[in-house]
């Protein structure tokens, strides 16, 4: 297995001022992420109950999951970004159109389906408490009925058009329900075999409970999936002797390359060859939310202008790096920020020599 440090600061600025000519597609679960920001000093006891009635001062949402991918290629300045997936017909698809858009992302192959909802994470926080200890029990809203063929065929033909015209894909399957998402069976074959067909184009998929279903299309499990593991405690790491035979037969079986994510330990590559990348070492406290889209957008951007599969990984690394130091948020990273942050890992690497 070996190891990889082969960006410069010239090489990430080319490839950063590339960025802007790239058209990403995203295709998949997209989710409103809708805040409702409390302040506890206006609370109110209910006369009916008797229980604390949170006043909420401020509602602001944000595209989430899939969407989650989008603002971070927004912020990276991917030049086009286009979504395929569907939404209710609803309040909380207004609101996530509007946000889509704000980010200068195309919904015309969004569709709207009125048998559907929105899927949406509601999200309390007190105003008070910017930590992870700020945050309420979240509340979630989504499909747990099988998506319809006609909707699946939509997703299809959507793909048809859009797919000769972009750079690259990116799959995120985020409903665990089997066939109640975007990312059908069936919607799953026909990736696979557009990848096949069209292969300038950067297949790249996440999925939370079917990312070995995936074929012929780059895959970005985390180290646990990999290995079989779920629910692993707070700070546990898969030894890299464990995760290589393991990431090798998962790439026999996918087809294609494989990124595993290790969390502040960077990344583990098949391309067939394992290659460690490492991440970049953190003090103080850390947010893991959206962690793994915000890795997706840097590395995927990174493959569409044609940067190596190690250098792709590094740059994920630092993307992630930035955005996990945002606390109670999705963060996201601007370009600005990463040559600061490769200085950082340069110095980390050189301190290791």
């Amino acid at each position: 297995m070996g190891e990889e440090s082969i960006v410069d600061e010239h090489r990430l600025q080319s490839l950063l001022a590339q960025f802007l000519d790239t058209h990403i597609l995203v295709v998949g679960d997209f989710f409103l992420d809708l805040y409702l920001d409390l302040d506890r000093a206006l609370s109110e006891t209910s006369l009916e109950t008797g229980l604390e009635a949170y006043q909420v001062y401020r509602v602001r949402s944000s595209p989430g999951a899939a969407g989650t991918v989008v603002c971070n290629l927004a912020a990276l300045g991917a030049g086009s970004l286009s979504a395929v997936g569907f939404t209710g017909d609803d309040g909380e698809s207004y609101d996530l159109r509007q946000d889509l858009a704000a980010l200068g992302c195309n919904t015309d192959h969004l569709h709207c389906a009125p048998d559907r909802m929105t899927p949406t994470y509601l999200k309390p926080r007190d105003k008070t408490d910017p930590s992870l200890a700020g945050e309420h029990e979240r509340y979630d809203h989504k499909n747990r009925k099988t998506t319809s063929a006609a909707v699946a065929l939509a997703i299809v033909a959507s793909l048809d058009i859009l797919i000769p015209q972009v750079d690259a894909v990116i799959v995120l399957d985020q409903v665990e329900e089997e066939d109640c998402g975007v990312v059908t069976t069936t919607v799953r074959k026909v990736l696979a075999e557009r990848a096949g067909r069209y292969r300038d184009v950067v297949f790249w998929a996440d999925s939370r409970r079917r990312i070995r279903e995936f074929r012929s299309v780059t895959i970005k499990p985390n180290q646990f999936e990999v290995v079989g593991r779920e629910n692993p405690p707070p700070g546990e790491t898969v030894p890299l002797e464990d995760l290589a035979q393991a990431v090798k037969d998962l790439r026999d079986r996918t087809g294609a390359p494989v990124f595993v994510t290790r969390g502040q330990e960077g990344m583990v590559l098949s391309d067939p060859e394992l290659t460690i990348v490492p991440g970049v070492q953190l003090e103080g406290p850390t947010d893991p939310t959206g962690a793994g889209d915000s890795a997706t957008a840097g590395a995927v951007l990174a493959l569409a202008v044609n940067a190596a599969p190690a250098e792709a990984a590094l740059i994920g690394n630092l993307v992630a790096s930035i955005t996990v130091q945002q606390l109670a948020t999705t963060g996201t990273a601007r370009p600005d920020e990463l040559l600061p942050r490769l200085e950082m890992w340069q110095g980390q690497r050189d301190g290791d020599g």
